[in-house]
């Protein structure tokens, strides 16, 4: 019996997110940690000789943290990005993040592990939407995805796999 080999070499939990896409986990710009304002959707970076403008990060680069992921709207300073926050969320003070170049070196698709069953609402590198449902505990998904949607999406522990 034949069965398809899925070999991988990177991976990065997914957040599902109906604004931003998967970040190419191998674009990785900076790290740090934010000092966000008490609600405010900017976010300033207190890691030492970090500096966003020397890292080339640029407007459409994603950040991810825990709580999620965010697009850059703007590259206020040197030491501060201006983001597109769902609703009145900011990053809270202290958060640590991961900044990734979304603008030189998107996603060019992940093939998806969901670990925990639900269904699955995603973009494929074709430009297709479609909602995937019952899938099982454990699957892998055999299909290039660039986005995982918060908005019917509830399955859990995904990961994506390059």
């Amino acid at each position: 019996m034949a069965y398809q080999r899925l070999q991988v070499g990177r991976a990065l939990g997914v957040i599902p997110n109906d604004d931003v896409n998967i970040p190419n986990v191998a674009a990785v710009t900076t790290t740090g940690t934010s000092t966000t304002p008490a609600g405010q959707n900017s976010m300033k970076d207190i890691t030492v000789g970090v500096d966003f403008v020397a890292q080339g990060v640029k407007v459409g680069d994603i950040v991810v943290t825990s709580a999620g992921s965010r697009k850059v709207r703007s590259v206020v300073s040197t030491n501060e990005l201006l983001l597109n926050i769902e609703g009145t969320t900011s990053i809270p003070n202290g958060t640590a993040y991961t900044i990734y170049s979304q603008v030189d070196n998107p996603n060019n698709g992940c093939t998806l592990y969901v670990g925990l069953a639900g269904n699955l609402k995603v973009l494929t590198v074709g430009g297709d939407e479609i909602q995937f449902t019952g899938v099982p505990t454990g699957s892998f998904l055999p299909v290039h995805v660039l986005k995982v949607f918060a908005t019917g999406t509830d399955a859990q522990n995904i990961v994506a796999l390059w």
